[in-house]
């Protein structure tokens, strides 16, 4: 049974005032296994107050220490893999071996990668007789989601300190570990305090953040709807904000595509951490003639999707993070059932294990576009697939929702991929089962937020950009 019972404010692990916690229940077997602490407004206002007290120290640094201290915390973060994979593998579900390759290993990798990239992209840039110059915005308030507990906190804080800017980090409350890990992390590596502080909590301790005055910009990832009451919220002020929001991201996969290549990507995609990602491939749009051909393929590779603990070595797909989103996902697969869609795997009834927060991998088939399921994410293992007639149709198909976040075209030729690539209203676009980039920017179009992360594009959300106006004479001298 662990707690999670502090907070790090100013440099400091201080007890949480509040009793109110939320219970942490193991995701394969429903066993209790922790509480965690809900911060107070108060606590919140604490850490807001440390960060900014810090800020104007830490945003004069050279960029190249403020590196060091990204690269040191990555160093101890290291120490820490095998225990966060398990840690994150119990709270989210993902299997073990890739919770450490994904859920740690990548996101350690990213620290260094934020680090090395930040000297070009915060150097100043002549323009004409101007200096540009990148300016931190401030104090950070960052909202974390469960999913991807380390890789999200990460895109968000190693950005943001390289950037200059102090932090207030508060992460989900169904996976701790890896803030916690975090913060033990910033602190042996020797970080200033009031850099970087974290408030363990829930939506109300989230409200507070969010509501704070002094908080200059919100980076938060998780639903729309709660991100549209973010940037309401942050209107009134006229904060900035970052928002990673929802996807229902479509894969077309046009005649002449390798039809076995397409499934492997999608069934891949669509399962992975058990189709709790916002960039799953979750509907997969295929030529009318060939729906047998796919429906018979996507059938055949659900069954190597062997459901069970994440820590059993066997397991390729595990439990989903809670009972409550365990209830909602099901409740979508029985809405799908209702309307008489064709249940070519899984459904509501597939045996699952007894305990856990289990659900089968689920492929409905001749989805209308317009439909729940096709146009609700669903955030589960559940893939709808739906036909097609031309290609200018699949486009409209594919950009039919109120989402943008991802998408992916298989086609026989790569020049006949990309253009219909460059039709696609999505921030990614994977050709032909290109792999994922961590280097290049991610966010999405309409629904699925504003803002971008990853590489210099992450770092550039939290900076200002300071044009420095300098006498014609000493421009022409430094030129």
């Amino acid at each position: 049974m662990t707690a999670y019972q502090n907070h790090l404010i100013d440099g400091t692990w201080t007890a949480a005032q509040s009793a109110e916690s939320t219970t942490l229940h193991d995701s394969a077997s429903a066993a209790e296994m922790g509480h965690v602490a809900h911060g107070t407004s108060e606590e919140i206002h604490l850490a807001v107050r440390a960060a900014k007290n810090a800020f104007a120290s830490w945003s004069t640094l050279p960029v190249s220490t403020r590196a060091d201290y990204l690269r040191g915390i990555a160093n101890q973060l290291e120490e820490q893999v095998d225990q966060l994979a398990q840690g994150v593998a119990a709270e989210v579900g993902m299997p073990l071996k890739l919770s450490q390759r994904i859920q740690v290993q990548a996101p350690i990798l990213a620290w260094r990668a934020t680090a090395d990239l930040a000297g070009e992209c915060l150097a100043d840039t002549p323009l004409g007789h101007s200096i540009i110059n990148h300016a931190p915005v401030g104090v950070v308030g960052a909202i974390t989601p469960w999913n991807y507990p380390l890789h999200q906190i990460t895109a968000k804080v190693a950005a943001a300190l390289v950037a200059g800017c102090t932090l207030v980090l508060k992460p989900s409350e169904l996976a701790p570990c890896t803030a916690r890990a975090l913060g033990e992390a910033a602190l042996a590596a020797g970080l200033p305090k009031g850099v970087l502080n974290i408030v363990m909590g829930d939506a109300k301790t989230g409200q507070a953040l969010v509501d704070h005055p002094d908080v200059a910009l919100l980076s938060f990832t998780g639903s729309t709807a709660v991100g549209r009451r973010i940037a309401a919220s942050a209107g009134q002020a006229l904060k900035r904000v970052s928002l990673e929001l929802g996807g229902k991201s479509a894969c077309i996969a046009t005649a002449d595509a390798p039809a076995e290549s397409v499934v492997r990507q999608v069934v891949g995609s669509c399962f992975l951490n058990s189709g709790q990602s916002c960039n799953s491939l979750t509907r997969l749009l295929v030529p009318i003639e060939l729906y047998a051909t796919y429906r018979a393929l996507l059938a055949d590779a659900v069954t190597r999707l062997t459901l069970g603990d994440p820590r059993d070595p066997a397991t390729r797909m595990g439990p989903l993070v809670s009972a409550a989103h365990r209830d909602r996902v099901h409740a979508m697969i029985a809405l799908g059932e209702s309307q008489g869609l064709d249940l070519i795997a899984g459904g509501s009834q597939a045996q699952v294990p007894a305990n856990g927060f289990f659900i089968a991998p689920t492929i409905f088939g001749r989805v209308p576009p317009q439909s729940t399921l096709a146009q609700q994410e669903v955030f589960g293992p559940v893939l709808s697939v739906i036909t097609y007639e031309n290609e200018q149709q699949a486009i409209e198909i594919a950009n039919g929702t109120a989402y943008g976040l991802a998408a992916a075209v298989w086609a026989g030729q790569i020049d006949h991929a990309v253009k219909l690539a460059r039709q696609l209203r999505a921030g990614q676009v994977d050709v032909n089962g290109a792999p994922y980039n961590p280097a290049a920017p991610f966010g999405g179009f309409g629904d699925s937020g504003l803002g971008r992360e990853g590489g210099k594009y992450g770092i550039e959300e939290f900076i200002e950009i300071r044009a420095i106006q300098m006498p014609v004479s000493s421009a022409r001298e430094k030129s």
